[in-house]
């Protein structure tokens, strides 16, 4: 599958015509962005390359909600000790049990002291020895009263610290939501503060990704992680503790399982993670290998291609088998192989605990509780190690949206001048040099005029820089050397916001959003009534076919736009910049995606818009530029020619064999001029290489 970096155009709607950077391999973070975002697989956990700065990056959001984070440690804290206490307590109420069910069968009006002086004279000094340990009084059973009392105190405390987990749960959603609210909104204002080479030079589902999965990802880390993380290192604390407190030599048996485990899960991680890896990289292929099929499906009928498809299909579907098989077998036998060890624990606890207890150096309630203890420590074990690769992704993600807050941005406005409502859009360049790359000079010392009112046709062969000359007039990016004046105004002079009122832009690709062709025509003006649209409309013919429709203006335009026609998306967005009466427009090949018959009525149109405005045009069809006031010719970043039509021709230039190679067709003279001349035939062989 051929991954590639998407053109600066559909990136950012403006087409730059000009490549930024030399392609360049995907790398593996971007490659698991890719799989991700374009087939909606889990890709794998991404690692930060500088975890503890980032780290702490990241819970430096929290610091605004100190408070909140108080209540939750203190809220946790309380809920851990009480859960971790209660397995103590209710060994009390095995104690009672036993201690009556002995009692009650001991002679009455004896006393304890008697009975194990007794027991000890026939040589049963075990038993005796349990006996002294116990509290009871012979010939009395089970003291159901103070069983109760103890009953009620473990539920009054589990019911309690659930309170407290619920308590902080709630908290911690909402100062966690409030923070991602806080980092959506700074990620949102960073968004519009970049300059559009930002996104020329990155993939745009890599920029989506840290926008949309990556802060997802935060909230999950910050939601999940975080506080399962610290409930399950102090839940961790006090069950070791408290093992402790009820019996070392238990504990050191059930810590000896911990160094086993983590071997046992270490070796069997890093052989599952590499298979994993490979699972990911094997669904990415079979999925790149769907879609390819499906968006290619009518060719692929065409050329009869079905069987080689399913070749391929059957290929990769089998690699997919195989290292998803490998990685869940690998995988699914971490946790019966912890289970093993923890077992054996478990009977080493349960034969010396026994022991113990028969020989009277420790209590029934206190073997029950320190089982529960070792069953109940390698939960959170488990939890923290499941927590950490969150975290550690969480963390991955945190660095990923960090870099994009720390972006540069674009210059800082000056606004030190104003532009009344209606301009008269005479737009000059004065010795204007750029270049997107230090290395790789573009347009230097360029200098022209665009009269107010007159339409200026910017043609020239791909990579001359013509998009990149209205871009600059835009101030989508800034110069290197020279000022472009708008009405005598430096353009720097002015924000953006106010620079980018004044123009109207149609671009090749017509962009429509999810509504209505009234709403998507009204988005040029948002204050537009709607007698205004329908004049729009009317003025731009796509009053013409809109009338046609069952729901006329109120027809919603679905994803994409495709239940209306390429000519008709685009004759709505000429219609949307003539809402908006813009001093200056500017046409990107807006007739390049049209038929003949659909060109006429979008030329039409265009020439409606561009009535008493300031007009740039860029076209590849000479047709289309034929009555303009000027005409440019660049090549390589340079103006080689400029005037009308008719003195272009006549000066037998670069526009001249532009011009010539597109209306010579090859059943008539190739000298042929379209007036009837002839071209000089080393000329006419000239202009050959540029077609």
């Amino acid at each position: 599958m051929a991954w590639k970096r998407k053109t600066s155009g559909e990136q950012s709607g403006v087409t730059v015509d000009e490549p930024k950077t030399a392609p360049e391999e995907l790398t593996e973070e971007e490659l698991n962005v890719s799989i991700s975002d374009g087939f909606g697989e889990m890709a794998p956990p991404r690692k930060p390359r500088h975890f503890w700065p980032s780290a702490k990056r990241l819970i430096g959001l929290l610091a605004p909600q100190r408070l909140g984070l108080t209540l939750v440690f203190a809220f946790v804290t309380v809920a851990v000790v009480l859960n971790v206490i209660a397995p103590k307590v209710l060994g009390y109420a095995m104690d009672v049990i036993f201690s009556g069910f002995i009692g009650a069968r001991m002679p009455a009006g004896a006393t304890q002291e008697q009975v194990v002086a007794g027991l000890r004279a026939d040589g049963q000094e075990d038993v005796a020895q349990m006996i002294a340990s116990m509290e009871l009084v012979p010939g009395t059973g089970i003291d159901f009263q103070k069983l109760g009392m103890i009953i009620m105190i473990v539920l009054a405390m589990y019911f309690v610290a659930n309170v407290f987990m619920w308590a902080q749960g709630y908290i911690l959603n909402k100062l966690v939501m409030r923070v991602v609210y806080n980092l959506r909104r700074d990620v949102e204002d960073k968004l519009n503060r970049l300059p559009l080479n930002y996104f020329d030079t990155r993939q745009r589902g890599d920029v989506l990704s840290r926008v949309t999965n990556d802060v997802d990802n935060i909230q999950n880390a910050l939601q999940q992680a975080f506080a399962q993380l610290v409930q399950s290192v102090l839940t961790v604390i006090g069950i070791v503790v408290m093992m402790f407190v009820v019996s070392w030599q238990l504990a050191l048996i059930a810590l000896i399982a911990l160094p086993l485990s983590a071997v046992a899960a270490g070796l069997i991680g890093v052989r599952s993670q590499k298979l994993f890896t490979e699972q990911w990289r094997a669904t990415g292929t079979l999925n790149g290998q769907i879609e390819e099929a499906f968006s290619g499906h009518d060719l692929m009928k065409v050329f009869g291609r079905e069987g080689d498809a399913r070749e391929q299909f059957d290929e990769k579907n089998e690699a997919l088998f195989k290292a998803s098989f490998g990685a869940q077998f690998v995988s699914g036998t971490i946790f019966p192989v912890m289970n093993f060890v923890s077992y054996l624990a478990y009977v080493g606890i349960a034969v010396v605990g026994g022991l113990r207890v028969a020989s009277g150096q420790m209590s029934l309630g206190d073997a029950t509780a320190f089982i529960q203890y070792s069953r109940e420590f390698t939960q959170p074990l488990g939890q923290i190690a499941g927590m950490a690769n969150m975290l550690q992704s969480g963390v991955a993600s945190a660095e990923r949206t960090f870099e994009l807050l720390d972006a540069d941005e674009q210059d800082p406005e000056t606004a030190e001048e104003h532009l009344p409502p209606r301009t008269d859009g005479h737009v000059e360049f004065h010795r204007v040099s750029f270049s997107y790359t230090p290395e790789r000079p573009l347009i230097e010392d360029l200098s022209f005029e665009a009269a107010p009112g007159h339409t200026v046709a910017i043609v020239g062969p791909t990579g001359a820089g013509k998009t990149t000359l209205v871009n600059l007039v835009m101030r989508f990016y800034e110069l290197d050397a020279g000022r472009i004046t708008l009405d005598g105004v430096d353009v720097t002079r002015l924000s953006r916001s106010e620079l980018r009122s004044k123009a109207g832009m149609v671009l090749q690709d017509a962009w429509l959003f999810n509504g209505s062709i009234m709403d998507n025509i009204r988005y040029g003006r948002l204050d537009a009534t709607d007698e205004e649209v329908y004049a729009a409309a009317r003025a731009t013919y796509v009053d013409r076919f809109v009338r046609a429709l069952p729901e006329g203006y109120e027809t919603v335009i679905d994803d994409g736009g495709t239940n209306v026609s390429a000519g008709e998306r685009q004759l709505i967005t000429i219609a949307r910049a003539f809402l908006a009466n813009p001093s200056l427009l500017i046409l990107d090949e807006a007739t390049s995606s049209v038929d003949t018959r659909t060109e006429v009525l979008v030329q039409q149109a265009m020439n409606a818009l561009r009535t008493d405005r300031t007009s740039f045009v860029i076209a590849h069809r000479l047709s289309t530029i034929r009555d303009a006031d000027t005409i440019l010719v660049m090549e390589d970043g340079r103006i080689v020619e400029q005037g009308d039509h008719e003195a272009l021709l006549e000066a037998r230039g670069a526009y001249h064999r532009l011009y010539t190679s597109q209306f010579a067709g090859p059943a008539e003279d190739p000298d042929a001029e379209p007036d009837g001349s002839t071209v000089p035939q080393a000329e006419a062989g000239a202009a050959a290489p540029g077609l």
